[in-house]
């Protein structure tokens, strides 16, 4: 081949489209790579791999469908165009489905939150991406990961109340008083959410199971309350959990 084929061949529109569209969904994996990598280093179920994926494909779809004309190796019938809000409203519906799968419910706690969130912001920049916002998408990764390395340390230095799951289980001819319950728990530095107690009785035990809450930004001993809940009269069983995580 001559200078002048390459150069021809360098100039095909359909090249420079793949090109472009490689470098792109390359850029959007390092952009998802560098968010995720805070929930690796945290020890979350999703991390790198995860977050480079969602922000890849994301990106992928939408620049492919931003170029038509390049479909089927160029040969797409003539008049063929694509919807990149069809595609968004897509990637958004999928992201959504995956979100809920790391979203986990144990008990009173619920853990997740963040990394769901963060995944469909990964999302976004993705598509940021794709669109051809690259600083834009650049600026959303650097607020992404500087939100989830400093928030939590902005979280623990605002006044904020703290709050615990408890259950506990009694015998039946034992019964727990809720004044002097609430009263015990005040000593600890607690506050009884009287709204949130729910009592189940069954023909061997009474279960009560509530929300206590504090507003101080030290939180109180949690090993103090549990121990002191324990030694009520007639208690089978304790389980305190912090109610969000």
């Amino acid at each position: 081949m001559t200078l002048s084929d390459w150069a021809d061949y360098g100039s095909d529109p359909l090249l420079h489209n793949t090109l472009r569209a490689c470098l792109t969904i390359v850029g959007a994996l390092l952009l998802g790579i560098i968010v995720g990598y805070e929930r690796t280093w945290n020890g979350r179920a999703a991390g790198i791999r995860t977050y480079g994926f969602v922000c890849m494909t994301s990106a992928a779809l939408i620049v492919v469908v931003g170029h038509p004309g390049a479909w089927y190796g160029g040969t797409s019938l003539a008049g063929t165009s694509g919807d990149p809000t069809r595609v968004i409203q897509g990637i958004v519906t999928g992201i959504g489905f995956l979100c809920a799968g790391v979203i986990m419910k144990e008990g009173f706690s619920i853990s997740g939150l963040t990394t769901a969130a963060s995944i469909w912001a990964v999302s976004a920049i993705g598509i940021l991406v794709g669109l051809g916002f690259s600083a834009t998408a650049c600026l959303l990764t650097l607020l992404s990961t500087l939100g989830m390395l400093g928030l939590q340390h902005l979280e623990q230095i605002l006044p904020a109340h703290h709050e615990l799951a408890i259950r506990l289980r009694c015998s039946r001819d034992q019964a727990l008083d809720e004044a002097n319950l609430s009263k015990l728990i005040c000593q600890h530095g607690f506050t009884l959410v009287t709204e949130s107690l729910t009592v189940e009785i069954t023909p061997d035990w009474v279960e009560w199971r509530f929300f206590a809450f504090t507003r101080d930004q030290q939180v109180p001993s949690f090993a103090g309350l549990a121990t002191s809940l324990g030694s009520l009269p007639g208690i089978l069983g304790v389980q305190l959990a912090h109610a969000k995580a």
